[in-house]
């Protein structure tokens, strides 16, 4: 095993929970001190949103997207290795996060962030999982705790309780330790083919089942297959969405942020080359 140079000594990921606390701190060990902690509440207060062209100004948060955590099959296409990465994998590119100094936020602070110009951790990122996978809970969440940090699930609602799908005690217990769950539609279908009838099917009741089994509001959305929809975008917001998220593609000029960039973490990549794509992929 190729051993990982990315470290970063003497940063604690927990430090954000205690840096409004202490105004003085260093640059590594936290960027929001009282004073920014106020102004930022102040202009979340204002209600002045940020236009799409200043949004899109802004500098882009790195995004990760993630499916199924396993081995590969021997079933499993050359393709299919992009979308499976082998928990060995994810638990070493997990570890080079945090030793990199990487701190992960929820869909609320990139929303503030764009729309308020909240400040955020220093080198912020946020992990996601779309799908609903049950390794995503007994794999993904046991290497976020590790490292203190939180994760966004988009669950598929027709495949909750399946087999190697998670149970909504699952998503719960999820929610209830600080992860946020959110919406990837009824049972993925591209939103680019909707009818009238799939706002309904694909969209109100799967809220209304996870925000049933979490007691929480769900707000965000992310596309299956990370197709959007130029013509619909205003549709999401109209729903009650607040955010949502693609993959690769380019972002609308008119809602930025109904189409937030993600890229898929490869299972044929090593903590290296996620390094190295991160740096590429958001500047």
């Amino acid at each position: 095993m190729r051993n990982i140079l990315f470290t970063l000594a003497g940063v604690s990921v927990m430090f954000f929970s205690s840096c409004v606390e202490n105004s003085k701190a260093g640059k590594e060990g936290a960027i929001v001190t009282e004073s920014d902690a106020t102004t930022d509440a102040a202009v979340v207060e204002s209600g002045k949103k940020a236009t799409g062209e200043e949004v899109l100004a802004k500098k882009e948060v790195p995004v990760l997207c993630y499916h199924q955590i396993r081995d590969w099959k021997a079933s499993d296409s050359k393709r299919a290795h992009d979308d499976i990465i082998p928990p060995a994998n994810f638990s070493q590119h997990i570890k080079m996060l945090a030793d990199s100094g990487y701190h992960t936020i929820l869909p609320d602070e990139l929303y503030d962030y764009l729309n308020y110009g909240k400040k955020l951790p220093e080198k912020p990122i946020m992990i996601t999982f779309d799908d609903t996978d049950l390794d995503q809970y007994t794999v993904g969440a046991k290497e976020l705790k590790k490292y203190g940090f939180k994760g966004v699930y988009f669950i598929m609602t027709v495949s909750i309780g399946r087999p190697r799908y998670m149970s909504k005690a699952q998503i719960k217990e999820l929610s209830d330790d600080g992860h946020v769950i959110a919406s990837h539609t009824w049972n993925h279908k591209n939103f680019a083919e909707f009818t009238d009838e799939d706002w309904e099917i694909q969209i109100d009741k799967p809220t209304k089942t996870l925000e049933a089994i979490t007691g929480k509001k769900v707000a965000y959305f992310a596309y299956p297959y990370g197709v959007s929809k130029a013509a619909n975008l205003h549709k999401l917001q109209e729903h009650g969405f607040k955010a949502a998220f693609i993959l690769s593609t380019k972002r609308d000029p008119e809602y930025p942020l109904f189409t937030i960039r993600r890229i898929i973490d490869p299972g044929t990549y090593t903590a290296k080359n996620l390094y190295n794509s991160l740096n590429k992929s958001f500047k």
